[in-house]
């Protein structure tokens, strides 16, 4: 299933660099069918994350009966790998706009040809140096590793897009219009 949905879009954009709103509509084309768990039924699952690429998974927070919300199946882009866990970016806290505008700011930081094992350099650093980030900065999440439900779909560079276009965030404690009302908060757009 996750093949055909990324196959099916990258088909479709070939080697032109589409708009927002062209990912949008081949996503809604796909209809209600897809699932963040029926795409983490795939075979190419690995159990380890690399900073730099992106991932979805299922979660279940430590805190999550203090949390105002939390997403249970984040896609995020790891940045740094720590004792317990990752940091990470979980794209879902960003309205699709956003997310589009992120990542099209985040892959110039690519200068080699893409292929599947393209990844980004992504550090806070960098994340709170320049102002295009900021949206990332109010989406930085620490995972627990022990708290970690399934193993990771590793999302190749070139579907990145049409990944974070896919309507699989799964909130639980609010909508996710709530959520994304918070975020732009945090970061005044």
């Amino acid at each position: 299933m996750a093949e055909d949905v990324f196959t099916n879009v990258s088909m479709k954009a070939g080697d032109a660099k589409k708009s927002y709103q062209w990912y949008r509509d081949q996503v809604r084309r796909l209809g209600p069918n897809v699932s963040g768990s029926q795409l983490l039924g795939q075979k190419q699952l690995t159990n380890r994350i690399i900073p730099g690429e992106m991932y979805l998974f299922m979660y279940d927070p430590k805190h999550k009966d203090t949390l105002p919300y939390y997403d249970v199946m984040p896609l995020v882009l790891p940045f740094s790998q720590v004792a317990d866990g990752f940091l990470g970016i979980n794209l879902h806290y960003l309205p699709y706009l956003a997310r589009f505008n992120l990542l099209r700011d985040l892959s110039k930081l690519n200068t080699r040809p893409i292929d599947e094992k393209t990844k980004i350099d992504l550090s806070w650093r960098l994340l709170n140096a320049s102002a295009k980030y900021q949206p990332a900065t109010a989406c930085v999440k620490h995972y627990l590793s022990n708290h970690i439900r399934t193993r990771f779909l590793k999302i190749n560079f070139s579907d990145w897009i049409t990944a974070a276009m896919l309507p699989v965030e799964n909130f639980k404690n609010a909508k996710k219009e709530k959520v994304w009302q918070d975020t732009k908060q945090k970061y005044g757009y």
